[in-house]
């Protein structure tokens, strides 16, 4: 009898247009939309290699051994262009370079405006002028030590690469794709509502038969529970496996346990629907409003229409973010993919079956209480 109702609840949920609509199409059509909004963002952030004008005005042999090492390797730090003062400038103002280089006893740089790009320069002309003030010291003080000192500072220079700070990925705009796997989790709470309705006689026809049957209702109920996580689960692969491997969105960390992880989302996003089905004597289009405008407002707090929401709510009310189970799920990937370990991981984890348990034993509580007169 248990199997046969868990092949039934199935079949009704795959079955069912909402289902296919939110669980299935919503995914694919929002995806390829953050993919083609965000997809190229974080490439075109990235640091290239700046352009300056470097102007002679006098020799300054201890500047050319710096410039050399700041314009030669991979990824140089600056693209060197000498040129006359007039041309230096036309070039300036018409953008072909960021700065001009004024070489002379010192070293003096001009740029046309404000930016990350300028900020930069200014720093690096200020480490080049600490650098020359060492050597020359150093020249005038201690002549002997001077090749020992240009070592110590070479090796300053070349210690100055790209260091990953995680073996993730670093793509700040792929916690837009983390909150849409959430969102379609948290959307299995329409699956999780019909287990409800489906139980109950004041509902739905079928919760009208399923009272008159001599199935259990603890049968039904848990076949019910099974069945809707059984095809949730598939949803949640299939949303994780089109992002993957159709619109390449590189998630990080391991994709076993982010498969695991969806899954246990979307067992998540069921059991809140159950609850909020089995609450209360609303019918049947009244409690599907209330599990949607949940779920909408949960998602826009953890980010999903606003990026930077979760950091105004850290600041502002923190505890929003640790109650939140659709932020739950997204940190939890966010934590697969940029730690190491898998503590903090495990962590949400723990939160998201701590929820999972909360809501289906209140459910089932509610669900119980039922009783009817006549059916």
């Amino acid at each position: 009898m248990f199997l046969h109702n868990l092949k039934y609840e199935i079949k009704l949920v795959l079955r069912a247009k909402s289902f296919i609509i939110w669980l299935m199409l919503f995914p694919i059509i929002l995806g390829t939309l953050f993919k083609v909004a965000f997809g190229s963002i974080y490439q075109n952030e990235t640091f290239d290699t700046i352009p300056v004008a470097v102007v002679k005005i006098s020799e300054n042999e201890v500047f050319d051994e710096m410039l050399t090492a700041l314009t030669t390797g991979e990824q140089p730090a600056l693209k060197a262009i000498s040129e006359e003062e007039a041309k230096a400038k036309e070039m300036l103002f018409d953008g072909d370079v960021k700065g001009i280089l004024y070489v002379g006893k010192t070293v003096e740089l001009s740029v046309s405006g404000r930016g990350m790009t300028q900020t930069i320069l200014q720093e690096i002309v200020g480490r080049c002028r600490v650098y020359e003030t060492v050597i020359r010291d150093t020249m005038a003080t201690d002549p002997s030590s001077l090749e020992a000192v240009i070592k110590e500072l070479s090796t300053e220079v070349d210690a100055c690469r790209e260091v990953p700070v995680t073996q993730g990925n670093p793509d700040v705009y792929v916690q837009y794709f983390y909150n849409l796997i959430a969102m379609v989790a948290i959307c299995g709470c329409n699956t999780g509502l019909h287990v409800s309705i489906d139980n109950q006689a004041n509902q739905s026809v079928v919760g009208a038969r399923k009272n008159c049957s001599g199935t259990p209702k603890s049968i039904n109920l848990t076949a019910g529970l099974i069945g809707s996580c059984i095809s949730q689960g598939v949803s949640m692969i299939f949303c994780v496996t089109f992002l993957r491997f159709v619109l390449q969105v590189n998630f990080g960390g391991n994709l076993l346990l982010l498969y695991l992880c969806s899954v246990m989302a979307g067992c998540l996003g069921v059991a809140m629907g159950f609850f909020i089905g089995s609450v209360g004597r609303a019918r049947f289009e009244v409690k599907v409003a209330i599990a949607m405008s949940i779920s909408m407002v949960l998602c826009f707090m953890s980010g999903l229409m606003m990026g930077n929401i979760k950091g105004i709510l850290a600041e502002t009310a923190p505890w929003a973010n640790r109650i939140n189970p659709v932020a739950i799920i997204s940190d939890s990937f966010y934590c697969l993919n940029i730690y190491s370990d898998y503590r903090r991981f495990l962590t949400k984890v723990l939160g998201m079956g701590i929820y999972i348990v909360i809501f289906t034993i209140l459910g089932v509580l509610f669900a119980r209480r039922k009783k009817y007169a006549s059916i």
